[in-house]
């Protein structure tokens, strides 16, 4: 299974601050619409009260019928056939006793809430929701009460909720319009105060990146004091790396020095001496010579790649080595050719640049029949990972089997003793583009000779 992509610390906060956001604006709303529920349940219980005191104190007066007649309670919906709101009056106390009720009733009755499960509460009375007469959800609000006369009755006022639910979902859309409107504000504000927070990162990053490119030499500017010891210890580490390097390369000048010395000491008393022992001396000092010269090469490559923000301007570059290598082939045999139209920048030193690209075209000169063609592109990495400049190199000679291509880059291997040079040039091409972390490669060229593939970091 691949790893997941890691997000940028923008995209981290925002996520973030908008999962909180939403979170809380959402269990806000929840409590603010129960909250609103519970009130306007208690406001139409309120009102459905009043109907209930103003018909038990008509039951509870002593020698006074209760009321019977519509309109006696002040709402003509009591009135108006299955208009929603009814009460209703049943004896307890007496066997077949007639229950009255309003008019709006017409022959239904309404359900005790007591058989529903609703607990009495102080003073006996029970609110709660029932199905209607006509199918409609009501609510209602029922007391038991005792008189001196008639006995106990059951009193009991319940309305429609229609009106209840229209209300309460007119809050509900009216609350989720005002918190989708914040939640709005909320990110917009969000995305503002990342950006707000993030720019000193953003601008550490772009002094790293100037240092990188070779156009600083350190972070310059004042930084928030979180980004201040880190862009100050950035400083001291890119100072120790220098520091280091140089050291480097002193103690190679200092080796270099130290074992050719010895050594032509030795080729010396060797030269004097015409014995098989003193040629054989010579033979190895040689040995000892080359070898301490490109390994000490190398190192001194090494240590020049590894210093933080040394660039080269690849263009100037090449169009000097062009210029050189047509003065050497006065005949327009064959013939280079580059064309650049960008300004690149290689991340490493402009003379390991030089002699890389300089065997390419002095090994592509020996073979090439007519031309000999530079091309330069860029790979981009993206996501994080660093661009590459890709060199290639095509001449039309006769190009190198497929086979043979691996032994050609070794040092001082040559195919063809008829021309003339070392063997070392495609080797140390392929020595410095791993010291630089590129990459070096024999291919097909489409002009039909061999095409040299070079990869270096790009600046």
């Amino acid at each position: 299974m691949k790893a997941p992509a890691p997000r940028s610390l923008s995209k981290r906060l925002f996520a973030s601050a908008a999962v909180w956001s939403v979170s809380i604006l959402l269990i806000a709303g929840l409590i603010l619409s129960s909250l609103y529920r519970r009130s306007a349940e208690q406001a139409f219980d309120e009102r459905l009260g009043v109907y209930l005191r103003a018909i038990v104190a008509d039951v509870a007066t002593p020698g006074e019928d209760t009321r019977t007649e519509p309109g006696q309670l002040g709402d003509p919906q009591f009135e108006l056939s299955l208009s929603g709101w009814y009460w209703q009056i049943t004896p307890l106390s007496q066997q077949n006793a007639k229950i009255k009720a309003s008019r709006s009733l017409f022959a239904a009755r309404l359900p005790r809430l007591e058989t529903l499960g609703v607990a009495a509460q102080i003073g006996e009375y029970r609110r709660g929701y029932a199905t209607g007469p006509d199918g409609r959800v009501i609510r209602i609000v029922e007391r038991v009460i005792e008189t001196d006369e008639e006995g106990r009755f059951l009193i009991q006022v319940a309305a429609s909720t229609d009106q209840l639910e229209a209300d309460i979902h007119r809050f509900e859309y009216s609350l989720a319009a005002t918190f989708l409107l914040l939640a709005l504000a909320l990110m917009l504000s969000t995305v503002a105060q990342v950006r707000f927070g993030l720019a000193p990162l953003r601008r550490l990053r772009g002094e790293v990146s100037a240092i990188r490119r070779g156009e600083s030499d350190g972070i310059e500017g004042a930084f928030p004091l979180d980004l201040a010891p880190l862009a100050g210890e950035l400083n001291l580490l890119i100072s120790s790396n220098r520091e280091i390097v140089e050291r480097a390369r002193t103690q190679v000048g200092n080796l270099a020095h130290a074992l050719k010395t010895p050594l032509s000491v030795i080729a010396n008393e060797a030269n004097a001496d015409a014995s098989p022992l003193a040629a054989k001396m010579r033979e190895q000092a040689d040995v000892m010579r080359d070898q301490v010269t490109y390994y000490l090469d190398r190192a001194r490559v090494a240590a020049r790649s590894n210093v933080i923000g040394t660039t080269t301007d690849v263009a100037p570059a090449i169009e000097s080595l062009i210029r050189t290598f047509q003065k050497i082939h006065r005949d327009g045999v064959p013939a280079f050719e580059a064309a650049i139209t960008w300004t690149p920048r290689f991340r490493g030193e402009a003379q390991d640049f030089q002699e890389m690209v300089g065997n390419l075209l002095d090994n592509a000169g020996k073979w090439a029949a007519s031309r000999v063609v530079l091309t330069l592109s860029l790979e981009e990495g993206g996501a994080g990972r660093p661009d590459f400049l890709i060199l290639t190199v095509d001449d039309d000679g006769p190009g190198l089997p497929a086979d043979l291509r691996a032994q050609a880059v070794k040092r001082g291997r040559r195919l063809d003793e008829t021309k003339p040079g070392s063997g070392l040039g495609l080797s140390i091409v392929a020595d410095l583009a791993a010291v630089h972390a590129g990459e070096f490669a024999l291919e097909d060229s489409p002009l039909g000779g061999l095409r040299a593939r070079l990869r270096l970091p790009a600046a």
